[in-house]
């Protein structure tokens, strides 16, 4: 189905040999493989990450929270447990499913601190796990925003909430005391990569008090699968653009947005003037903290 745009959304168990991966400070985990959001962008689309099934076809890892538990029980020190790196876990099955919320609760039951990233307002639903997990550990929930203007927005993340709802997230968990990072990413060349667009969500997010905006540049990846996927959307919603991106890129993996030098150097001077952090490298150090006692500090006003 590369290159097609699926409304429906089918569900498979599979049978998960491990869940969590990685080392040092922060450990990730996907108890979904698929997603039901349809942005236009996505790199886990990508057929180097071996799916053999329409991404919107939902691997569903019913034997999760058991595989999560063992591992959190054979540590001998509690870290960060991130999540939603490849798979959000709040799309939309996870109404129904919950294994998301039973992940997290295993987290909480084990001293364990989560860092979790979505674009769903779904995850208002586990607020009372957030504030636990916070208020003995660490919690920090991470908002990817990429598009302003609600209309572009339905285009290109069609079937999740839009960025102004998210800001409303966002807003709602910094009032529990929930730190909050964004991820300022992907921007589209010729499409979201404007002064107006970039400055109204920095702005938004200085105004809501995220702690930093991790952005590696203005511009976004296509590979093998995700590209093809990616053009076919240019071709329903924006005419002739397909074209111009090949003119301009050819088949590279970075595609820079001609204007990204200016709007890096926008971003980091609005970031640096605000007290926010705006390296990948600080807020990753950041996120993977994970003191004996986490206290959340007051923002630079």
């Amino acid at each position: 189905m590369i290159g097609c745009f699926r409304e429906v959304t089918r569900l498979h168990d599979v049978e998960a040999k491990s869940l969590l991966h990685g080392s040092g400070g922060l450990l990730g985990m996907n108890v979904y493989r698929g997603c039901s959001h349809g942005c236009i962008y996505c790199d886990s689309r990508s057929r180097c990450y071996g799916f053999n099934h329409a991404f919107e076809d939902i691997e569903v890892k019913r034997n999760a929270p058991a595989l999560l538990e063992a591992a959190l029980k054979a540590r001998r020190k509690p870290c960060m447990i991130g999540t939603g790196s490849m798979s959000d876990p709040y799309m939309h099955c996870e109404a129904e499913l919950g294994l998301t919320r039973r992940c997290l609760e295993l987290i909480c039951q084990y001293g364990f601190g989560a860092a979790i990233q979505t674009k769903s307002d779904r995850i208002l639903r586990d607020l009372d796990l957030l504030e636990a997990i916070h208020r003995h550990t660490k919690c920090v929930v991470q908002m990817t925003l990429t598009t302003w203007d609600p209309a572009l927005c339905a285009i290109v993340e069609p079937r999740v909430c839009d960025t102004r709802r998210r800001l409303e997230v966002l807003a709602a968990l910094q009032a529990r005391g929930i730190p909050t990072l964004v991820w300022l990413s992907p921007i589209l060349p010729w499409i979201n990569d404007t002064e107006e667009n970039v400055r109204a969500i920095l702005e938004a997010c200085a105004e809501v008090g995220v702690r930093g905006i991790v952005c590696f540049g203005m511009g976004l990846t296509l590979r093998e699968g995700d590209r093809e996927y990616y053009y076919a959307a240019l071709d329903r919603h924006f005419p002739g653009l397909k074209a111009r991106y090949i003119r301009r890129y050819g088949n590279a993996y970075e595609l820079p947005s001609p204007d990204g030098g200016r709007l890096m150097a926008l971003f980091h001077a609005f970031c640096e003037a605000r007290g926010m952090l705006h390296s990948p490298e600080a807020c990753f150090r950041w996120l993977a903290e994970f003191p004996e006692r986490y206290q959340q500090t007051a923002l630079p006003l």
